[in-house]
């Protein structure tokens, strides 16, 4: 196995207890993470332990999780490395009370020489996660903790501010990690180093240069077990304020200070300040069709399954540049990109038919899918007489370093990061608040939902709300193939 450098992981071992055990989450991202972590040498000693309302024991649920490898880990699960993992994994039933946790929790720690840390992660949907921190709470479990909340942070202003309120009666703010799993991601991460680090695309990141960005995640997915959770959630709550806002600040902030979490937050939560509340006129909501005849959804439903919207950041930098969000189910494609249009030279010396202009403005775009890609399209000169352009692009895809295999999954980062304390790639209490207070005016008078067909890009009164610009999905061109000699 590949050695770890130092630095990238915790400075203690830690015990793991993760709340929601059993459900879907845990096994599909969270039991394969923490295995891959502490396999790799990442944590210098680990302990899970497992709560949930399931009535198991520890051998049950070591079943549980060896069956979870099994079915999605995307690495090789080796018997030296399962056995050892096993031994760290133990349950307490939810019903067992905080007594039974603590108790637990502190047979843990006591496997470690010397110091430990604690790690809660609230694997439950938000209507648990209070009574979830009401119990580590009487388990005396706060002390040398950091706890990691899932989305979404309320629904609405009043119930975000409630609930920080709430969480704030037990755990500083500082231990708490509102996860976003978009961040955790490899290519949301790149955005920080190509903005910054990179003196060919630095100084032209504004309103001078920048003619519009968008940030657009369709997917072809349905509910699935979601229903119950999505019909009073929607796609803006679900989508928007937790991810694709947070993606918009790390595109929009100024540089901070310094690599580190205070002045990285700080910057996010200016460009939050910056934004201005978010206009029903300018929002398309949608709801594909057969939504309402769907298992658990009320036949006159009016949540929102798509959104698109526009929405601006009113500082010096960004000044009259729309931001362009796009998220939604059963549409045509299941895409993560982020797209900045530069302005198009003012006047065009080339002759009419040359086709400058023909195929719309150069682009950046960046891919954030797991196996990250960037391309940069312009126009060039096709090779032959007289002068005729074309549109071509450099690409650029994690393949190509051959370092495919050192990225991390999302979660698996994220949990790091939290056991680290680092916040750079988590939400602060403010940053989320204002966030929620510039959705009020949409929140309190929606547009009606227009219907849209499954399998297409929405309702068509999107083009009127980006017009005269268009949207960059679908790609008229495809991602050349990265493992195909010659792409």
């Amino acid at each position: 196995m590949a050695k770890i450098p130092s630095g990238v992981g915790p400075h203690f071992p830690q015990v793991v207890v993760l709340v929601g055990a059993t459900g879907d989450l845990a096994r599909r991202k969270l039991l394969p993470g923490l295995f891959h972590l502490a396999s790799a040498g990442f944590i210098p000693g680990c302990r899970i332990i497992g709560v949930s309302l399931d009535d198991l024991d520890t051998g049950s649920f070591r079943t549980f999780a060896r069956k979870a490898l099994d079915e999605f880990s995307t690495r090789k699960v080796l018997d030296a490395d399962w056995n050892a993992f096993a031994d760290a994994l133990e349950f307490v039933p939810l019903a067992a009370g905080a007594a039974a946790l603590k108790a637990a929790v502190e047979n843990a720690e006591k496997s470690f020489t010397g110091e430990s840390r604690r790690l809660h992660y609230l694997s439950v949907p938000p209507s648990a996660a209070l009574s979830a921190v009401q119990l580590l709470g009487e388990a005396d479990l706060v002390e040398r903790s950091r706890i990691i909340m899932e989305k979404p942070f309320g629904t609405d202003l009043a119930s975000a501010v409630s609930l920080n309120a709430r969480l704030h009666a037990v755990f500083n703010e500082d231990q708490i990690f509102r996860i976003d799993h978009f961040l955790g991601k490899e290519p949301a991460q790149n955005i920080l180093a190509f903005r910054f680090a990179n003196g060919l695309f630095e100084p032209i990141w504004n309103r001078n240069f920048i003619d519009h960005v968008q940030i657009d995640v369709p997917e072809t997915l349905a509910l699935g077990k979601r229903a119950g959770f999505y019909e009073a959630t929607g796609a803006y709550r679900d989508m928007v304020v937790t991810h694709l806002f947070q993606i918009l600040a790390f595109m929009a902030m100024e540089p901070p200070t310094a690599l580190e979490p205070a002045p990285i937050s700080e910057e996010k939560n200016k460009v939050f300040r910056s934004m201005l509340p978010i206009a029903p006129s300018d929002v398309v909501r949608g709801q594909y069709t057969g939504y309402r005849a769907e298992e658990g959804i009320d036949p006159e439903s009016d949540t929102e399954t798509f959104i698109a919207l526009k929405c601006s950041i009113d500082n010096w930098r960004w000044a009259g540049v729309p931001f362009l969000l796009r998220t939604g189910k059963r549409l045509a494609e299941g895409q993560r990109i982020i797209s900045i249009a530069f302005r198009e030279p003012p006047k065009s010396m080339f002759p009419a038919g040359s086709g400058v202009g023909a195929q719309g403005p150069d682009h950046l775009t960046f891919d954030l899918a797991d196996a990250s890609k960037m391309s940069l399209s312009f126009y060039g000169k096709r090779p032959g007489p007289g002068m005729r352009l074309d549109k071509l692009s450099l690409q650029f895809a994690m393949h190509d370093t051959g370092l495919i295999g050192d990225v991390l999954e999302a979660y698996e980062r994220l949990i790091l990061d939290a056991m680290r304390g680092d916040r750079t790639l988590f939400t602060t209490a403010e940053g989320i608040e204002r966030l929620w207070e510039v959705s009020t005016p949409l929140l309190e008078g929606p547009p009606p939902v227009r219907l849209y067909a499954p399998g297409s890009w929405g309702p068509n009164a999107i083009h009127q709300l980006v017009a005269p610009r268009a949207w960059r999905l679908p790609f008229e061109r495809v991602w050349r193939d990265p493992n195909r000699l010659g792409a």
